[in-house]
């Protein structure tokens, strides 16, 4: 089997469920050329698991200050290099197509004919999940922005939905200092984070692109890593990131507490903040809040989940054709992953089984 795999590379989320999912299929000996869009070639990193891989510009969405920038989004979408992008993209040699909100993979298999398949979060807005901030020019671009013939989300819990758990890398819970805070929070100015941290009596290692790396008193800034960042994601106990899905999970699967931030006017993530409030699993604050910040250092408690090998489980559905229904799949996976309470009284139900 041949799969052209298209990977949304704006954020750093979607493309660690690929390094999830590329070992797997490897194993499975399943040829996959992978392509990563949204994201200039040289600002991708530790992408040596993807082989040969292609880059194409896309379509991404503009953030300033935490906010997304609706005009410079459309300003700067370039329809007419993403409908060539897609016109002049061989599709017809691969046998199937995946794509995770990638845009140019998912519309030239539409084009072409070829089967296509559509994984990822965004995906989960297609059925009843918590949602916030939705507007109908959001709902739209969920909805076309990269679709596919079949299509499947993934979410932090089922909601009662056939939709899968989050695909990370499996991981052990266990302990690290509270008081010891991974920070990622690319959509904010460095400089007004800093110096919000340096206020607070806790330790912050904090990834950036717009600060110098270095020590700033009671913050160590980091440039871009995914090693540097898995070793600090293991070694803090609390994670303050802006609401995107992936961080968020891998931080549920090793028991750290969270605080998210969404970045306003992005659907997805105020949906993200108001699903991990009401099932209990982290805090929210709207803005940049100092005293929000030191209210979660002092009361939060940290939340673990148990997620099954999802990255397993898909790639041995894909070797095999994917065709079991996407219920089934999710039941199976659903029941081998351990949830904690709910915690929260607006999240009432979400714990009973799939249905």
């Amino acid at each position: 089997m041949k799969i052209l795999f298209g990977v949304q590379a704006t954020g750093n989320g979607h493309i660690t469920r690929a390094r999830s999912l590329a070992p797997e299929l490897k194993r499975l000996g399943v040829e996959v050329q992978w392509l990563f869009s949204g994201r200039a070639p040289e600002q991708l990193f530790d992408m040596d698991v993807f082989g040969n891989y292609i880059v194409r510009q896309g379509m991404t969405f503009v953030t300033e200050a935490g906010k997304l920038n609706a005009v410079k989004t459309i300003q700067n979408a370039r329809i007419g290099l993403l409908y060539k992008e897609v016109k002049s993209l061989d599709i017809e040699q691969y046998d199937l197509v995946i794509t995770d909100f990638e845009p140019v993979s998912a519309w030239a298999a539409k084009r072409a004919g070829v089967r296509s398949i559509a994984i990822g979060h965004q995906y989960a807005f297609r059925h009843q999940i918590p949602v916030a901030n939705e507007t109908a020019a959001a709902k739209a671009i969920m909805r076309w922005f990269a679709p596919g013939d079949l299509e499947v989300g993934l979410h932090w819990h089922h909601f009662q939905q056939p939709i899968l758990p989050p695909l990370i890398e499996p991981e052990v819970a266990h302990t690290a200092p509270l008081n010891k805070v991974l920070v990622y929070l690319p959509f904010e100015s460095g400089a007004q984070v800093l110096q919000m941290l340096q206020a607070q009596n806790a330790t912050f290692e904090y990834f950036c692109g717009d600060l110098a790396p270095g020590v700033y008193g009671n913050v160590t800034v980091h440039g871009f890593s995914r090693t540097n960042f898995q070793t600090q994601l293991h070694q803090c106990g609390s994670v303050l990131c802006n609401a995107g899905f992936e961080l968020a999970s891998e931080a549920l699967q090793l028991g750290r507490r969270i605080l998210v931030k969404p970045v306003r006017g992005q659907m997805e993530q105020c949906s993200n903040a108001a699903a991990l409030e009401q099932l209990g699993y982290g805090s929210v604050m709207k803005t940049l809040d100092s005293k929000k910040i030191a209210s979660w250092l002092a009361t939060q408690q940290a939340v673990a989940v148990k997620y099954p090998n999802v990255a397993n489980a898909i790639a041995h559905w894909i070797a095999s054709g994917a065709h079991e229904s996407v219920t089934d799949l999710a039941n199976k996976l659903w029941t081998d992953a351990h949830l904690p309470a709910v915690t929260a009284t607006s999240a009432k139900g979400f714990d009973a089984q799939l249905a």
